[in-house]
């Protein structure tokens, strides 16, 4: 991906007639693809670092006697900080600039990174996970908002937004597949190593190759709503991740989930006498702002809920290796890389919203081949899984690209991180609101069945939003 995000910033670099001097910390032309490319990694690193422990978590168990609550809190832990908090580090970005949120949210991240590999127990490694989720939801909001600075022209920026749709699906299958190859090989230990060595690297070229950017004069924080949109999210997040482990009527999972939406209703109604506000109302009611938004989370919570059940099928249901069942998913990430790497051209010829549509189509055609034939027993794998785990990647990376092109049309550049924020809190929130939902669907074959439907829903309604 990182090829592909050079080709298309080098594309947006010639459709850009400006650039700055140096001197004034903006960025040359000359400078935007290596400048693409640190970014680029910061958000797949980001992300892998999301589902880098979920092949792990049973040899984790064993290490630190560790019971399925312990485990499912543990796997949430990093997505819970991470989606509670970015809304929050949009307006980080906004307020200081991009730039130096993002050198803060990369300190954070790396020594918490270093925390969780040296970690001598469960509580340890609980409180780094919470603490990589704190850096990366002011890290994932600024890098967008440098993004911005590096492409100031829309066309250049909608060039390079069309590739970096693409990175987060890219960083997801990437934490999938490698977490799987290093806890069989090594220790669950080395799987930190990558975040670590990425947000180190960042830190050294950030200052040479990105652009200051300037503070927003005049923005203040509204601590306030940040406090009632994280708290509420995290509990509410918490409450349907326990769903996993406890029935739906249990004081465990309701008291979060119950005190967690009533946190987000009071957010909500706070948002609308703020004077500066987190999030404006008026934001979400853009039509096809919030069918982008939608398109992500559903994209993001197809892929995730794919790679959970297969991984626990192929494991627990056909006695599969951990490393044979990241091999399993190689064609995956190799369908993934190549429509990634389509996306951008298809989007500048027939537009975001038809991308979006045939992507969600194509994506829903993998989930109901995956539901009829993928978890069948005795099917073998060539014509059992292979096809879905082709054609459900392949309209995931075009989808989640386009959407993403969607989601920041016409976003004034002081609400870069807002826009982000929304992206990532949408793209984090998704797999668990979806998979908490599934968990009533009954099989496995019926819970992919459903998010297929839901797949073929959002294509509908992305066609029919002008």
């Amino acid at each position: 991906m990182a090829a592909t995000g050079s080709r298309h910033s080098s594309t947006a670099v010639r459709a850009t007639s400006t650039s700055a001097p140096a001197a004034d910390g903006s960025t040359t032309a000359a400078a935007t693809r290596p400048a693409f490319v640190l970014l680029g990694a910061v958000q797949i690193s980001l992300i892998f670092t999301l589902t880098s422990l979920v092949v792990p978590l049973p040899r984790i168990g064993r290490e630190f006697s560790l019971g399925r609550d312990d485990l499912i809190l543990l796997s949430a832990a990093y997505g819970l900080a991470f989606a509670g908090l970015l809304l929050f580090g949009g307006r980080v970005a906004d307020r200081f600039g991009g730039r130096r949120a993002l050198t803060a949210g990369l300190l954070v991240f790396t020594a918490a990174s270093l925390a969780a590999a040296v970690a001598p127990g469960p509580h340890t490694l609980l409180t780094a996970r919470f603490g990589q989720g704190v850096g990366a939801a002011v890290t994932a909001p600024a890098a967008m908002a440098v993004l911005r600075a590096v492409f100031p022209e829309p066309l250049a920026y909608g060039k390079a937004m069309a590739t970096w749709g693409g990175l987060s699906v890219l960083g997801a299958t990437a934490g999938n597949l490698l977490s799987g190859v290093i806890s069989a090989l090594a220790t669950w230990r080395l799987s930190f190593a990558v975040p670590v060595a990425v947000a180190a690297g960042a830190l050294v070229l950030a200052p040479r190759l990105l652009p200051a950017t300037p503070p927003g004069q005049g923005r203040s924080l509204d601590l306030p709503g940040a406090l009632l949109a994280a708290t509420g999210t995290t509990l509410a997040s918490y409450g349907l991740v326990l769903t996993d482990a406890h029935r739906w009527s249990s004081a465990a999972a309701l008291v979060p989930l119950f005190l967690g939406v009533g946190l987000v209703a009071g957010f909500l109604l706070a948002e609308r006498h703020a004077r500066d506000p987190l999030l404006p109302l008026g934001f979400l009611r853009d039509r096809r702002r919030a069918v982008a938004l939608t398109a992500i989370a559903l994209t993001a919570a197809g892929t995730a809920t794919t790679f959970i059940l297969l991984s626990l099928h192929l494991q627990q249901g056909r006695g599969w290796s951990a490393l044979q069942t990241s091999a399993a998913f190689v064609p995956f990430a190799v369908a993934l890389l190549i429509s990634g790497r389509a996306a951008g051209p298809l989007i500048a010829r027939y537009g975001p919203r038809a991308v979006t549509a045939c992507g969600l189509a194509l994506a829903a055609t993998g989930l109901a081949l995956l539901a009829l034939t993928g978890l069948a027993a005795h099917t073998p794998y060539a014509y059992g899984l292979l096809p879905g785990l082709l054609l459900l990647p392949a309209g995931a990376a075009a989808s989640f690209a386009a959407a993403a092109v969607l989601a920041t049309d016409g976003v004034a550049p002081h609400r870069t991180g807002l826009a982000a924020g929304a992206m990532n809190t949408a793209m984090e929130l998704g797999p668990t609101v979806v998979l908490a939902a599934l968990l009533t669907a009954g099989s496995d074959a019926a819970s992919l069945a459903v998010t297929a439907a839901a797949f073929a829903a959002a294509a509908l309604l992305t066609i029919r939003t002008a």
